[in-house]
């Protein structure tokens, strides 16, 4: 019985140890080196938005020098249809959750700057209309009028 009993609570702890999310993690990130989170809800193989976000803005050089020079901490909570992009059960679970506290519209794309705090500072619906300069001197913008 005692060995059954470790074993629940080797389990729960474990769980519980992974059940910390990318967004606790982010926070924590953004946090200590006071940035922004940058949260993005996709479709990445259906939502024809989604694919030119990320094509556009999130893989350009000017987005990735966000993430570089911290300024953001990025997060992409994905929704692939497709059986052969599926993502694994507990990420699923986790952009499930994502979705349940930021994005109760179900809209795609979706992007949402965030502080640590987790408080939306923007909202984007759809494709943004700037080209990846314009958004991410917007984001910087943002982060100058936190301080």
């Amino acid at each position: 019985m005692k060995k059954l009993f470790s074993a629940i609570l080797m389990v729960v702890f474990a769980v519980g140890i992974h059940a910390q999310s990318r967004l606790e993690n982010a926070q924590k990130l953004a946090l200590e080196n006071k940035e922004l989170i940058l949260l993005n809800f996709s479709g990445s193989d259906w939502c024809i938005p989604c694919i030119k976000l990320h094509k556009n803005i999130i893989e350009s050089d000017e987005f990735k020098k966000l993430e570089t020079e911290n300024v953001v901490v990025y997060i992409n909570a994905d929704f692939p249809r497709n059986k052969k992009n599926q993502l694994s059960p507990e990420l699923k679970k986790e952009n499930a959750l994502l979705a349940d506290q930021y994005n109760k519209k179900g809209l795609f794309p979706y992007t949402l700057l965030l502080n640590p705090e987790g408080k939306i500072l923007k909202s984007w619906e759809g494709l943004p209309a700037e080209n990846a300069s314009a958004f991410s001197k917007e984001i910087r913008d943002i982060k100058e009028n936190q301080k």
